[in-house]
């Protein structure tokens, strides 16, 4: 490890990697994220109708995508953007669930929403921009259910493991990073890709960390190339936005990929994939002679 990095993030001791504790795996059903898969959750934006869910969450689980993502309460930057169906939306995402047997992630964005939401989902979901809403953070720590921690747009991983820190010592220590991109003064992209925080956060915390290339680009034809970056960097799963009409999604359709893009984007993972479970048992062998 970096010698600088002890003293900064060493302080957060309940999520900072320690040789006691090099890595948390949180279990969810059947899915272990932080384990040795690689863990796609992937899904529409905004939940806009049943029909759009249940096509997208069709077609992502024959593509190999393990849960479903989709927003049923959405926090825009306008308030004559589409805002989410609430509780009505809730009620699709599992439904989907009864179809395909994905597991569910989808925002909550107060703490008043917690009960209901978690009532839901299997996995709730904290946005960039409630990265340090600490009143949602410590009702999450009480909920019962795995929380995945966004990036706030302007934070740095010190921000980030202190959130995380917050979640822990409220009581919920199933916690998963998300980096998603942070903003930069680069106009090209939606935000830029930190590309080094993932192996940063793998060094320094035994947390599971996952990335958003739908938001970390928010341009539809980078996203595969970033969900590539991620598996090389070694990152534990991807978070990725699917529409079946982008064209007409109600939000974010420009980052959103099509049912049959999502699926060559997973073909295209494979190999790198593959090569990465062969170099990860190499060291476990090598770790091993040694």
């Amino acid at each position: 490890m970096n010698a600088r990095w002890n003293g900064q993030y060493s302080c957060f001791d309940l999520v900072a990697r320690t040789p006691e504790r090099p890595r948390t795996v949180v279990q969810v059903g059947d899915i272990a994220i932080g384990g040795d898969d690689f863990v796609v959750m992937a899904g529409p934006c905004a939940v806009e109708s049943e029909q759009q869910v249940l096509d997208t969450a069709m077609s992502v689980a024959a593509a190999g995508a393990r849960i479903l993502r989709g927003g049923a309460y959405k926090p825009r930057s306008s308030p004559y953007s589409f805002q989410g169906l609430g509780v009505e939306g809730l009620k699709i995402l599992a439904k989907a669930r009864e179809y395909t047997g994905l597991a569910v992630i989808t925002e909550v964005m107060s703490e008043t929403d917690v009960e209901v939401v978690a009532e839901y989902a299997d996995i709730m979901q904290v946005g960039a921009r409630s990265m340090e809403n600490y009143s949602l953070l410590e009702r999450l720590g009480r909920c019962g259910r795995p929380v995945l921690l966004k990036r706030g747009m302007t934070a740095t991983l010190e921000d980030l493991l202190c959130s995380a820190q917050f979640l822990v010592a409220a009581g919920n220590p199933e916690v998963i990073l998300c980096e998603r991109g942070i903003r930069t003064f680069e106009t090209a992209t939606r935000n830029t890709f930190d590309v080094a925080a993932v192996p940063v956060l793998k060094t320094v915390s035994h947390l599971p960390v996952i990335a958003d290339p739908s938001h970390a680009a928010g341009v539809r034809v980078l996203v595969p190339i970033l969900a590539r970056a991620a598996v090389v960097v070694g990152a534990d799963g991807l978070l990725v936005e699917v529409h079946p009409q982008p064209e007409k999604a109600a939000s974010d359709g420009e980052q959103s990929l099509t049912l049959g893009q999502f699926d060559a984007m997973m073909g295209d993972l494979a190999p790198y994939l593959s090569l990465r479970s062969s170099g990860e048992r190499e060291c476990a062998v090598v770790g091993g002679v040694s």
